[in-house]
């Protein structure tokens, strides 16, 4: 009877000592998740082809880029890079194009480039030397260059495209940096320290996407040297609003992706017809399965947006309070809450019908309202969307090329 009597005195003190200790304490909560790493990120790189000098001089000279032959001075080694990026919280394989330059004189710097809208599975970077964006020639002028396809394209087009999602699209930008310094290590390809990011058009907003990242997470262990973003749509409630002012708009395919890929995205599920009149709305999910090009799309529907959106919808464009779900992602997936802090330069074509002038010069305003003192914005008197990449590249490229002596 002693030894119980001892026993269940020595059980009460270990239970007011635990409890002291912290039994009515909440537990600590889980610390943030660790960001992947390069390693964990990198999933394969496959030698595509090496291409000699000469023969991407021939290439830039037939696409238009005739202009930077002069800077074109090494062949080139193409490989298909399949890496991982997270979409809607789940790790995902992705593709891009990874072009090494040959018999740099120095180590050579890592750049970035992200490619305009694509409505062709087909015309994915990966697929290089099928399908060519000229970012390519980058890798020729000396930099280490990335391509990424994006999430739906490339080996991800089993799935719609991510398309002005900012998460997504900085990631695929970000965790292929991640994956290529990685595998560049392995590789025993030497580096210099210097990052560079460049794009156009779509490519010009997750230019813009995986900077915001990078200079606001510190966790990547990354810096940007330098970022040049032209003619993107980072202003989306004035980009949609723009649309809603104007009688016409030149590329409806562009407003066809844009809302299936929310819809798709966001996992709203709301049938088409919610926003596309008959027969645009029965008639896009063919028109966006991978198969036809911008023009061959454009084709099939209409200039007018009061004639593409339903009466709703359009409508709703130009008014606060409607569509308020959808408004607040645009609100969410633009560029109202952040300042470049490195060196930036925006280009815009003032006459581009398809992603207007006035976004890039409403961001560049906001950006310098609020303390930006290395960005830059230089507008391409009469440049369209098509015609306004080569002078933003006959500025970008020699610039980078000081920053990276």
């Amino acid at each position: 009877m002693k030894t119980t009597l001892l026993s269940s005195r020595w059980l009460l003190l270990l239970f007011t000592v635990w409890c002291l200790g912290g039994c009515n304490s909440s537990p600590d909560p889980d610390p943030s998740p660790e960001l992947p790493t390069g390693e964990q990120l990198f999933v394969s790189a496959d030698s595509v082809t090496t291409v000699p000098k000469a023969q991407l001089q021939a290439l830039a000279t037939l696409a238009g880029f005739g202009a930077f032959t002069a800077q074109l001075k090494y062949d080139v080694t193409f490989r298909r890079f399949r890496y991982k990026t997270t979409y809607q919280g789940q790790l995902l394989e992705v593709s891009g194009m990874l072009a090494v330059p040959r018999n740099t004189p120095a180590p050579p710097a890592l750049l970035s480039a992200q490619h305009g809208t694509m409505f062709k599975y087909a015309d994915a970077p990966s697929n290089f030397p099928a399908t060519f964006t000229g970012f390519e020639l980058f890798a020729s002028a000396g930099f280490v260059t990335l391509i990424p396809d994006y999430i739906g394209l490339g080996v991800s087009s089993n799935i719609r495209q991510s398309f002005y999602d900012k998460p997504s699209t900085a990631g695929t930008v970000v965790d292929m940096i991640k994956a290529a310094k990685y595998y560049l290590q392995q590789k025993k390809v030497a580096l210099n320290p210097r990052l560079f990011l460049v794009g156009y058009s779509e490519g010009g907003y997750a230019t813009m996407a995986a900077q915001q990242a990078i200079e606001t997470t510190p966790e990547h262990g990354l810096t940007v040297t330098a970022a040049a973003a032209g003619a993107g749509g980072y202003d989306l409630p004035g980009m949609l609003s723009s649309v809603a002012a104007t009688p016409t708009y030149a590329t409806p395919a562009f407003l066809g992706l844009f809302l299936q890929a929310y819809n798709t995205t966001y996992s709203w599920n709301r049938p088409l017809t919610d926003f596309f009149q008959a027969p645009y709305a029965a008639a896009l999910p063919a028109l966006l399965n991978g198969t036809k090009t911008r023009a061959e799309i454009d084709a099939a529907l209409t200039t007018s947006p009061a004639a593409l959106f339903t009466p709703t919808f359009y409508a709703s464009l130009s008014n606060p309070s409607a569509e308020p779900v959808l408004k607040q992602r645009l609100q969410e997936n633009s560029f109202f809450n952040w300042v470049p802090t490195s060196p930036t330069r925006l280009y815009h074509g003032t006459a581009d019908g398809s992603v207007f002038f006035s976004t890039s010069q409403s961001t560049f305003d906001r950006f310098r309202t609020a303390g930006a003192t290395n960005v830059t914005f230089t507008p391409i008197p009469g440049g369209t969307h098509e015609s306004s990449i080569i002078p933003m590249m006959a500025d970008v490229l020699p610039w980078l090329q000081t920053l990276n002596p």
